[in-house]
């Protein structure tokens, strides 16, 4: 048993040490993250996320009836997957399968109101959920601002 041990934990000082190296070794420009003018034109955008004029954008309907819920609080200010730092009064959000930077539009099949989110980060972990949202973007679309939790209709933004 003491030897699986060791083993065990040798193996995990050597994950650690490569994964150090290969990700120290990214520059900014090689980073998928978006360069500083694309991030200024997504923030205008995710500003203007009631969507008043949805002329400017072609939808293609991801799915219906979603189950989507919002960040805690708690996790300000920590590093997401895609390595920004999560920031619960911006338009984001964490999907299981969405390439890091796409844009979704997500709208409350209640009341039919809208946001235009990022997806930043991974998730949710919880069985039947779909999205999570952060808590600017869910209480913006929320009928109720005491729910934790929506049937949304998700569409990715072409």
């Amino acid at each position: 048993m003491k030897k699986f041990i060791m083993k065990y934990k040798t193996t995990l000082i050597l994950l650690s040490v490569i994964s150090a190296i290969f990700f120290s070794s990214f520059s900014y420009e090689s980073m998928p993250f978006q360069k500083p003018e694309q991030e200024k034109k997504l923030q205008d955008t995710l500003k203007k996320s009631a969507l008043k004029d949805t002329a400017n954008y072609a939808w293609k309907l991801y799915k219906k009836e979603a189950h989507a819920s919002y960040y805690a609080d708690k996790l300000n200010g920590r590093r997401t997957a895609s390595g920004k730092r999560f920031d619960n009064n911006k338009y984001t959000a964490a999907h299981k399968k969405f390439p890091f930077g796409t844009k979704l539009k997500v709208t409350n099949e209640a009341n039919g109101k809208s946001v235009i989110v990022e997806v930043t980060d991974r998730g949710p972990f919880t069985k039947g959920r779909e999205i999570d949202l952060t808590k600017k973007a869910f209480m913006e679309i929320a009928s109720s601002k005491y729910g934790g939790s929506l049937k949304v209709k998700i569409e990715v933004v072409k």
